[in-house]
């Protein structure tokens, strides 16, 4: 049983590998690559776009700590200068502070610049083999197209495509019931030239049928005209004579030649 089911799923792969090979179009595979290439080049100038946005920030940050660092240095200097020492001691270890942030800012800063270098360098090459794609791409769909086209002008040209095939196979067919129906045609008038075959309309008859018909009819006209010449023979005289003789015939109902 094992085995059995082994083989079926062998055998339904097979197919379903060969019916996805025909459906398989090569230019429709490339553009889908193609559009996954840009969506993924997309992805990486929005990635480029988030860390210059961070830096960016940061940035802002640092000139805002930087102007306050400034600032307290500058009233340091006043404050000492007019005597407060404990206010410039104050001043000065608030700009200490600041300037602890703004070193860590920097370091920030300083990482997502490379950050950003990075990927936009990643995006430049990316955008390249993505260019490099298309252009590989379009040459591709277009040999592809004509080699497609010249295929199918050489199999209409052989008759071997599908569709030309059809159209043979057609009139093969055609050519075969014209064939019977002439054989089958040619047949029945022998058939009834022959007189195996009975004519229900009786319009057609054989040369047999038709010479046994003349004769029985001239039978007849015979028997009648000997009936008639036994009524005439018994019926006898001048004017019966002058009839006779009338109609060119002797008393016996020949013909008389001599009369004409």
């Amino acid at each position: 049983m094992s085995g059995v089911m082994k083989r079926m799923g062998m055998i339904f792969r097979a197919k379903a590998n060969k019916a996805l090979d025909r459906a398989e179009d090569p230019r429709e595979t490339l553009d889908y690559s193609y559009q996954k290439q840009l969506e993924l080049l997309q992805k990486v100038r929005r990635g480029v776009a988030d860390v210059a946005t961070s830096r960016k920030r940061l940035e802002l940050q640092l000139n805002q700590l930087q102007g306050q660092s400034a600032k307290l240095q500058d009233q340091g200097r006043k404050a000492l200068a007019l005597g407060r020492e404990d206010l410039a001691r104050e001043a000065l270890s608030r700009r200490a502070a600041l300037q602890q942030q703004v070193s860590d800012l920097e370091t920030q800063h300083s990482t997502l610049q490379g950050e950003e270098e990075k990927l936009t360098l990643a995006a430049q090459r990316l955008q390249a083999k993505v260019d490099a794609f298309r252009t590989k791409k379009e040459t591709i769909k277009a040999t592809y197209t004509a080699a497609q086209a010249q295929t199918r002008i050489g199999e209409a040209f052989s008759g071997i495509s599908e569709e030309m095939g059809d159209v043979g196979l057609a009139i093969q067919r055609a050519e075969d019931k014209t064939a019977q129906l002439q054989a089958r045609a040619g047949a029945i008038d022998e058939l009834l030239a022959s007189g195996a075959l009975d004519d229900q309309s009786g319009m057609v008859k054989d040369d047999i049928a038709a010479e046994l018909d003349r004769i029985s009819g001239g039978t007849d006209v015979e028997l009648e005209l000997q009936r008639m010449k036994a009524e005439l023979a018994g019926g006898s005289g001048p004017a019966q004579q002058a009839i006779e003789g009338g109609n060119g015939t002797t008393q016996d109902g020949r013909p008389d030649f001599n009369k004409h």
